[in-house]
């Protein structure tokens, strides 16, 4: 293998797609917006449909819209000719996506989805093609050249049409006013979702779990209650249950390095004051900000009257995925 000629190759495919997504912009037309428009005023769904190398991207594109704000699903022309035609009803929006924009599977279903009344929007490279005189609105995504040397397979077309396809989701995602919060709803289970919609009261440690002495106690019976409760501290709180202090392993450090009687010091004397806290309705991802602004590996949680009803530690946000 001459690596030098492989790496030419590989750079002209390069080179060869970036030109051919560098000429969309110039194609960003009424088509286009027409476009927009349509998807925007949907009531129903976003149909996207494509065959072979087309359907894939196609795939992709609709799986694009359905996370940013644009409800979308991917159905083959073939197995729609077979039955799930049934899925496409009159108030959805059609995204044919034919490079060629003469693609059999795709065309033979057009007669059919004229007369269902849907709007069908044309993702071609070919302006004049039966796809695209069939369609209301039509987006150009023709390329000068394949990148396949042959000249034969998809991809600078199929390039093209996928990130024209991000253009389109995008560009909907900013004037529906899609915010970060609407992503995670849609992505729970991703480290955005976790941490946009995880409370601290879903993570943190509640009832016999909280680390607490009162503030009477020794040292001893802080090391005690800390090495029980393992989150590397301890609340310590007053008659009514507030918090007046937290005393943590750095202040037990400390502690052993003063020579302190642990038997006969109270843990109010060495105590921190105060301590960082958090409530139970605050979002585990300003947990994690308080934790890493202050350098610290635990908050204690705190109701309206500053009455200890939990506590966490770094360890928690990183079993719930936040950090």
């Amino acid at each position: 293998m001459n690596s030098d000629a492989v790496k030419n190759l590989a750079r002209a495919v390069i080179e060869t797609e970036a030109a051919a997504v560098g000429q969309l912009a110039e194609r960003l037309d009424q088509g286009f917006l027409d476009a927009c428009r349509f998807m925007l005023e949907c009531k129903g769904r976003v149909v996207v449909i494509g065959v072979g190398k087309s359907g894939h991207i196609g795939s992709k594109i609709a799986a694009t819209l359905a996370s940013t704000g644009t409800p979308a699903f991917f159905v083959h022309p073939a197995e729609a000719s077979h039955g799930d035609l049934g899925m496409i009803k009159p108030f959805d929006v059609i995204l044919a996506l034919s490079n060629s924009g003469e693609t059999d599977e795709v065309n033979v279903i057009l007669p059919v989805l004229k007369r269902l009344g849907v709007i069908i929007v044309a993702m071609t490279g070919k302006p004049n093609s039966t796809l695209a005189r069939h369609s209301d609105a039509h987006i150009n995504v023709a390329v000068a050249k394949e990148a396949c040397p042959l000249g034969l397979a998809p991809t600078s077309s199929t390039t093209a049409a996928l990130v024209m396809g991000d253009a389109l989701a995008v560009s909907l995602l900013e004037t529906r006013g899609f915010t970060r919060e609407d992503f995670a709803r849609s992505h729970p289970a991703g480290q955005l979702g976790r941490r946009l919609l995880l409370h601290i009261h879903d993570i943190m440690h509640a009832g016999d779990e909280i680390p607490a002495v009162s503030v009477t106690a020794s040292i001893s019976q802080a090391i005690v209650e800390m090495t029980e409760k393992r989150l590397g501290m301890t609340a310590v709180v007053d008659e009514s249950g507030q918090v007046v202090g937290v005393y943590t392993d750095g202040d037990l450090r400390r502690t052993l390095d003063a020579n302190l009687d642990p038997h006969r010091t109270p843990v109010s004397e060495v105590m921190s004051r105060g301590g960082k806290r958090i409530h139970p309705e605050a979002l585990a991802e300003e947990g994690m900000h308080m934790m890493q602004q202050h350098r610290i590996q635990g908050l204690l949680v705190i109701d309206g009257d500053d009455r200890l009803v939990g506590a966490l530690n770094f360890q928690d946000l990183l079993k719930a995925g936040v950090v």
